[in-house]
């Protein structure tokens, strides 16, 4: 058998032929899928947008303390509002999720509301400041809630905006706090660390306070004076020790008293020798003078081993004169060799304290490097604090950055979801699916034949007769009937699809307007 190539005609009279097998299912499609899309509860939905307004005063004459950039705020934000306790609370004001609470665990409810609940960010190309680079910035965000029931949705919402706006405002001014506390304490702690090293200097000045860096100038130029004077010292002991040696050396020669024995002796052996040149020996006054020599001599000699003691006082006044010269010298020599010994005691204090010092400079260098740095670190943090107090005020009277309402959460109007019209259509392309599929399935697994060329084809012979349909008036009367009823039923359709796209889609009116609008005047 021949393959059989179809026409225009050919598929006309399929259609025909199998006008039920196409509408039927269909229809039952296009109703299954209405029922559904009629059947579904209505899921409204509220959302709310709230602004990231910047703070009003410029961030170069105060700086805020708080940290993080506004997304960051915003998702953990978010997270204290929908713990499990905050979201029970409201599930329980509202009377929520009725029909779940019986059946359904709390952190199934509680994980429920979270689906329903949604966040939104809102971003805007802008200019980087710091790098001068296009950046997407986050300037605002939608809060909205989705539910069953108009008026719960929009109240539910609005009451979630409420919590978020409190506890962000609670968290801004809890850290601003909780920052001025720290380094208030940090500062009070700094200062106690302060004072000990304070305390530490001063007693090392007190132990050290001849030694220290600052000295140094001081040491020397005192031990430079010191050894000047021990050198001026020593130059006038040098000179009392000649002059002592010369008078001990005049006084050596001079008798400590007038001694006329001595004289006498001189003068009796100045006669003895003239006597001895003109006489002998034997002359009676050679031997008188001989004998007065030697009576003198005995008697000089008893007197000279008298003790020093005993002996009579000095009187000759030369020799007086440099004895008394001779002992101021000595006096003044011992009196030099105490200075000498005063300024060398003196020389060697100052000599070791120079030597102290390098020592003493590095512990004292160490203990002023730490006072510095803690000093400045106390002043940073006096700094700090005073800066952190002014961000306080700036978040108490709510001029930092800031979140505000400028969208509140507005009753819905219409349902959110689910899209009854999208359904519909989907409906309506599976229903024309179906009884195309359904149609086409019968015809081709349909072996009778519907036409004179079917017939020709199978048997192999020329038909020779083809007898049309005859029609009864019943069968005239049956026909008008049924396109009285189709007609009936595609007014019924057309009037359907109207009201629901005046329903779900749009409003006759607005969309009339807005045909009219792009319609060109005449």
């Amino acid at each position: 058998m021949e393959e059989q190539i179809l026409e225009i005609g050919d598929y006309v009279d399929i259609l025909k032929r199998r006008r039920w097998s196409l509408v039927l299912p269909a229809i039952l499609v296009m109703m299954l899928a209405g029922a559904v899309a009629f059947s579904l509860p209505s899921i409204y939905k509220s959302s709310a947008t709230i602004l990231i307004e910047a703070q009003d005063i410029p961030a170069d004459f105060v700086m805020t303390t708080v940290t993080g950039y506004a997304e960051q705020r915003i998702q953990s934000t978010q997270q204290r509002i929908m713990s499990s306790t905050k979201l029970m609370e409201i599930v329980n004001r509202f009377n929520l999720y009725r029909e779940y609470l019986d059946r359904w665990t709390t952190e199934e409810v509680v994980d429920k509301m979270r689906e329903d609940i949604h966040l939104d960010l809102i971003s805007a190309d802008t200019i980087d400041r710091r790098t001068g680079r296009a950046t997407a910035a986050t300037i605002a965000f939608t809060l909205s809630y989705e539910g069953k029931q108009a008026s719960t949705v929009q109240r539910v919402a609005d009451n979630l905006v409420s919590l978020f706006l409190t506890e962000n405002l609670q968290v801004r001014q809890r850290q601003t706090s909780e920052t001025s506390a720290f380094l208030e304490e940090e500062a009070q702690r700094v200062k106690s660390q302060l004072d000990d090293l304070e305390k530490k200097i001063s007693a090392f000045k007190e132990i050290h306070i001849n030694s220290l860096p600052e000295m140094i100038q001081v040491n020397i130029r005192s031990l430079d004076n010191y050894q000047t004077s021990v050198e001026r010292i020593d130059e006038q002991a040098r000179m009392l020790k000649e002059r002592e040696g010369y008078l001990e050396t005049q006084l050596a020669s001079i008798p400590e008293t007038e001694n006329t024995e001595k004289q006498r002796l001189r003068q009796l052996e100045l006669e003895l020798v003239d006597l001895q040149t003109r006489f002998t020996e034997d002359y009676p006054d050679v031997r008188k003078m001989q004998r007065e020599i030697a009576e003198l001599k005995k008697r000089m000699a008893e007197k000279s081993v008298i003790p020093d003691d005993q002996r009579a006082a000095p009187d000759n006044a030369a020799y007086i004169t440099l004895a008394s010269q001779l002992s101021s010298t000595r006096a003044e020599i011992k009196s030099l060799i105490q200075q000498k010994a005063d300024l060398q005691s003196k020389v060697d204090t100052y000599r070791q304290r120079i030597e102290n010092t390098p020592k003493i400079e590095q512990e004292y260098n160490n203990l002023v490097l730490d006072r510095g740095n803690t000093q400045a670190k106390y002043e940073d943090l006096l700094r700090k604090t005073m800066e952190a107090n002014v961000a306080m005020g700036l978040e108490k009277e709510q001029k930092g950055e800031r979140f505000t309402l400028i969208d509140p959460a507005r009753l819905p109007e219409k349902p959110f979801k689910p899209n009854r019209l999208a359904i519909i259509l989907i409906g309506v392309v599976l229903g024309v699916g179906a009884g195309v599929g359904f149609a086409a399935l019968r015809e081709f697994s349909d072996q009778a034949i519907h036409n004179p060329e079917g017939l020709a084809s199978v048997s192999a012979l020329p038909v020779l007769v083809s007898i049309p349909d005859i029609l009864t008036p019943m069968d005239r009367r049956s026909r008008r009937l049924k396109r009285l009823a189709w007609g009936v039923a595609t007014l019924v359709g057309i009037g359907v699809c109207v009201i629901a796209f005046h329903t779900l889609v749009m409003d006759l009116n607005v969309f009339w307007a807005k045909l009219m609008r792009k319609i060109p005047p005449m």
